[in-house]
């Protein structure tokens, strides 16, 4: 048990240290581009992508990046590792994906390896991870704005234009009033906070075994297979008109399935504050939802 404790321990750090590699690579690439007036792109990426393992030095440039995104992700699964422990849970500690992505990661995740006792339990777990990502990619994508730079159209290459979820854009009246959106180049810390805001809302879509859907599941059992087959058919339309990574998350929705585990009590009810709290995973899901995430 011991051993198998400490092997799982080491796995996780290990993706961890390959992932913190792979961010600070990617990282590198945001601080180049914005220290050159311009948005990140794919055209020169699996060129820029590898150098700063040829050049370690690059790799400095890439720590407010990597520092950001990372301690988003590791609050968001350290939100449900805790919780879980909360309430006697046997959960995994959170294991990193790194790859040779834009953003140097696939996520994080952590292994529920026991089943979940009631409708709390499964809520407070579904909701921390969200909760507490969100707390912090907010700040930190605030301050990002504060020290963006202003660069009128003209000035300012764009290969690839990010979405703008609604918490970015209440930040920039609120922070930045009079400049208009077009005109603020994002600070790579604001990019890795958006980077966390846009995992969270793939998190709380309200389907499957994600986080909105284990929410879901907590609230309207009975409800929980027909949102989570609407959720998945909105996506096509929604990769139509808007994004084709969405035909992805409706591939992935129908492929794992929309039949939840079941609880070990799964009759009593949710009480009333933990209703009234999924109306804030609601609220966090709507600040951070971009229809279109990405324009090429």
């Amino acid at each position: 048990m011991v051993s198998n404790t400490v092997s799982t321990a080491c796995s996780a750090f290990v993706r961890f240290v390959v992932t913190a590699l792979s961010t600070l690579a990617a990282g590198a690439q945001f601080a180049a581009a914005y220290a050159a007036n311009e948005s990140p792109g794919f055209d020169t990426f699996f060129s820029d992508y590898f150098r700063p393992f040829v050049e370690p030095r690059l790799l400095i440039s890439g720590i407010p990046f990597a520092l950001t995104l990372l301690g988003i992700l590791l609050a968001h699964e350290l939100g449900h590792f805790f919780a879980c422990r909360h309430y006697h849970i046997d959960a995994t500690y959170p294991y990193f994906i790194p790859a040779p992505t834009l953003i140097g990661t696939l996520g994080a995740f952590i292994r529920i390896r026991s089943p979940i006792f009631n409708r709390r339990a499964l809520f407070d777990m579904a909701l921390a991870g969200p909760l507490v990502g969100f707390c912090i990619a907010v700040p930190a994508l605030a301050v990002a704005i504060m020290f963006s730079k202003v660069m009128p159209p003209g000035t300012a290459s764009a290969p690839l234009i990010f979405g703008q979820p609604l918490i970015e854009r209440l930040l920039e009246l609120c922070l930045r009033p009079g400049v208009p959106s077009a005109y603020l180049l994002l600070h790579p810390v604001g990019r890795a906070a958006w980077v966390g805001l846009f995992a969270t809302a793939l998190n709380l879509l309200p389907a499957g075994q994600l986080d909105g859907g284990h929410i879901l599941y907590a609230v309207a059992n009975t409800w929980h297979r027909r949102v989570s087959f609407t959720v998945a058919c909105l996506l096509v339309p929604l990769a139509v008109k808007f994004w084709t990574g969405w035909f992805i998350w409706a591939v992935l929705l129908v492929s794992i399935g929309f039949r939840h585990p079941p609880l070990i009590d799964q009759w009593e009810p949710l009480d009333r504050r933990r209703r009234i709290l999924s109306g804030l995973a609601l609220a966090i899901f709507i600040l951070c939802f971009m229809p279109a995430p990405f324009v090429i």
